[in-house]
């Protein structure tokens, strides 16, 4: 192929975007929940979620019921993760301590539903609805 058909080959397809270039971009009218990392601890598991609300406007308040299953598939323990004030289109990270858990022994999470969701100017369900989940550790997180 020649250099002439090689670009106009690039300009029919598009700019082309680096891989990492759609994970910032903002979610179109969703939360969006990636558990990032885990660290043990001397008490238990430490949670790192990467957390961005793609609507158009804040999301004051957000905890969502979430369910830690070990790595046989059983339930572990039902808790509450405050993701607290979540401002549109910005990414935020939310920790959480989970104490008497070996990170090595939780297979999944499950987020349940929204406990609270405080959200002015947007509908009752905004943070349920189409909730995005992901996961760059090897525990699976569902929605």
């Amino acid at each position: 192929m020649n250099l002439k058909t090689a670009l106009i080959g690039a300009m029919l397809c598009g700019p082309i975007l680096p891989a990492h270039a759609a994970d910032e971009a903002p979610i179109d009218k969703a939360v969006s929940v990636e558990l990032n990392a885990v660290k043990s601890t001397d008490n238990g598991c430490t949670l790192t979620f990467l957390v961005i609300n793609g609507h158009p406007s804040q999301i004051d308040k957000l905890v969502y019921e979430t369910v830690l299953f070990d790595s046989e598939g059983q339930v572990d323990r039902l808790t509450l993760f405050d993701f607290g004030t979540l401002p549109p289109a910005r990414p935020r990270v939310r920790q959480f301590s989970v104490p008497g858990l070996a990170c090595d022994g939780l297979g999944k999470i499950l987020i349940n539903g929204a406990s609270t969701c405080e959200a002015p100017g947007l509908s009752p369900s905004a943070c349920d609805a189409g909730l995005m989940t992901g996961s760059r550790t090897d525990i699976e997180v569902q929605g």
